[in-house]
């Protein structure tokens, strides 16, 4: 009998549900045969985030920027800023004009609706391997 492979724990927020399947959908349960499958944990509000990432449970976040009351890019922000080992975070826009904002809040990538799958499940893949890659010191 073989070990059940790991899983990576991806919580995905949004206020509203179907931004979060569409996310969810786009990336995949499998975004690259190199990696784990993803396990999505839902979120609706910055508390369900801010909850998982203290219990240390979050592998990747993936926070939707038009997120009400709160948005992905001040929730990244917020995890940014207040942690020493934050996990790399996505932020999701509407506007491709939104992508400095994203950046600004300091997100380890970008995704721009309407989501592609192909560019989603890669730019997580590229995110999850980076976060893996051991630190090059020199």
């Amino acid at each position: 009998m073989t070990a059940p492979s790991p899983t990576l724990t991806v919580v995905v927020m949004s206020h509203r549900p179907e931004v979060r399947e569409a996310i969810s959908s786009a990336v995949g349960r499998r975004p690259a045969p190199d990696l784990p499958r993803l396990r999505f944990v839902e979120a609706d509000s910055i508390g369900d985030v801010l909850g998982s990432f203290d219990a240390g449970e979050i592998d990747l976040a993936v926070l939707d920027g038009e997120a009400q009351p709160t948005g992905g890019m001040g929730v990244c922000r917020q995890i940014k800023n207040e942690s020493d080992d934050p996990p790399p975070i996505i932020v999701v826009v509407r506007r491709r004009d939104d992508h400095w904002l994203a950046t600004w809040s300091q997100a380890d990538a970008v995704l721009v609706q309407p989501l592609d799958p192909v560019t989603a499940a890669e730019t997580v893949a590229t995110v999850l391997r980076e976060r893996a890659a051991p630190a090059v010191r020199g």
